[in-house]
C-alpha cells in the first residue's frame, strides 16, 4: 500500500532562498504580483514587498480582466507605492490619463531613468508639465500618442537634459494635402529642428511616419553630434542629396531612411497574454491596493474608495 501524502508539509517553494524567490516573481508582470503574493504565502509576500521588486514596472490596462479604468488605476499606483522612490523603469499601454496617474507616479519617481507610454488617447495633465518632474529620465518612448507640438518636443529636451534615446511613434499624424505649402513644411520641420536644439545628448532616435525636409534631418545631425542610430522609417519628405547623405553614414552607425523600404512598424504593441490573468483576477488585486490598516509599507492609502474625483 502506497504512503499517503503529508499535507502538513510545507510546499517545496517554501524552502527556496528569498533571492531566487524574487528571481522567479520579478518575471511575471505587476499586476500578477502584487495579486498572486497575497494568494500562496508569507514568504512570497514579504519578497513582494522589497522595493527591489518594483524597480522595473509594466503596466498593461489590455490585461485587465473587467476592463475598468479606476480599478486599473488602482492597481498602478499601488505598483507605484511598492517602489518606495526606487523606480527606474517604467511601461504603460493603454490608459487613459483619466485620472492623473503619470504625474502621480512622476511625483514619487525622481530615479526614473526610462519611461515607456503607449496607446494612449488623451492626457488629463500635460506631458510637458510631467517631464518637468523627471530630470534624470535617459529614455523616453513615446508610442501611439496624442501628438506633440514642436515647443513641447523643446521642453522635453529642456526638462530632461539626460535623455539619450527617444521615440515618437504619433500614428495620427496628418499629411499635407500640399506638401509644397512653405508655411506647412516649415511647421512639420520645425519638430527636427526642436530635437536638434534641446536633445543634445541623444544616442539613439526613432520618428516614425513624421513629415519633414532635409533641412530638418540635417538639423538634428547638426544638433545630436553623439547620435549612434536614426530611425526615419516613414518619415515622408526626406529626400537626402548625396552631400548630407554621406554625412549622415560616418556619423550614424545604424541608420534608417524612409527610402530603405522598411515601413513595418517598429512598435507594434504585443499581445499582452491572458493565459494566467484567469487565475489571478482583478478584484483580487484592486482589494490589496486599497488602503489597508494591516499594511504598513504605505501600498494604496491614496484613496478611501472608488468615488474619489480625478485631479
Amino acid at each position: 500500500m502506497s504512503k499517503a501524502p503529508d499535507y502538513s508539509a510545507a510546499p517545496p517553494w517554501i524552502e527556496l532562498p528569498e533571492e531566487l524567490t524574487a528571481n522567479i516573481l520579478q518575471r511575471l508582470h505587476a499586476e500578477q504580483r502584487l495579486g498572486i503574493e497575497q494568494l500562496v504565502c508569507s514568504t512570497w509576500r514579504r519578497v513582494c514587498k522589497n522595493p527591489a521588486m518594483w524597480r522595473v514596472i509594466d503596466l498593461d490596462y489590455r490585461r485587465c480582466d473587467s476592463h475598468d479604468v479606476l480599478e486599473f488605476e488602482l492597481i498602478c499606483r499601488g505598483a507605484v507605492n511598492r517602489s518606495q522612490g526606487q523606480l527606474i523603469e517604467l511601461k504603460v499601454i493603454n490608459l487613459d490619463e483619466e485620472f492623473g496617474f503619470l504625474n502621480y507616479a512622476a511625483e514619487r519617481s525622481s530615479q526614473l531613468r526610462c519611461l515607456t507610454l503607449a496607446g494612449y488617447e488623451q492626457m488629463e495633465t500635460a506631458l510637458t508639465d510631467i517631464m518637468k518632474k523627471l530630470p534624470q529620465l535617459e529614455e523616453l518612448h513615446l508610442i501611439r500618442m496624442p501628438p506633440l507640438t514642436p515647443k513641447q518636443f523643446a521642453s522635453i529636451g529642456i526638462s530632461c537634459p539626460m535623455l539619450k534615446s527617444f521615440t515618437y511613434n504619433e500614428h495620427c499624424y496628418e499629411h499635407p494635402l500640399f506638401p509644397e505649402d512653405e508655411a506647412f513644411d516649415n511647421f512639420c520641420t520645425k519638430h527636427a529642428i526642436a530635437i536638434g536644439q534641446s536633445m543634445p545628448n541623444l544616442r539613439h532616435l526613432r520618428l516614425w511616419d513624421l513629415y519633414m525636409r532635409n533641412k530638418g534631418v540635417e538639423a538634428i545631425i547638426d544638433g545630436c553630434p553623439h547620435l549612434e542610430s536614426l530611425d526615419l522609417r516613414r518619415c515622408s519628405g526626406v529626400d537626402l542629396d548625396e552631400a548630407l547623405f554621406n554625412r549622415c553614414i560616418e556619423q550614424i552607425k545604424d541608420l534608417i531612411l524612409p527610402t530603405d523600404g522598411n515601413t513595418s512598424d517598429p512598435d507594434l504593441l504585443e499581445d499582452p497574454g491572458y493565459e494566467s490573468w484567469d487565475v489571478i483576477k482583478s478584484s483580487n488585486l484592486v482589494d490589496f491596493c486599497m488602503p489597508d490598516s494591516s499594511d504598513d509599507d504605505g501600498c494604496g492609502g491614496f484613496a478611501g474608495s472608488y468615488d474619489f474625483k480625478p485631479f
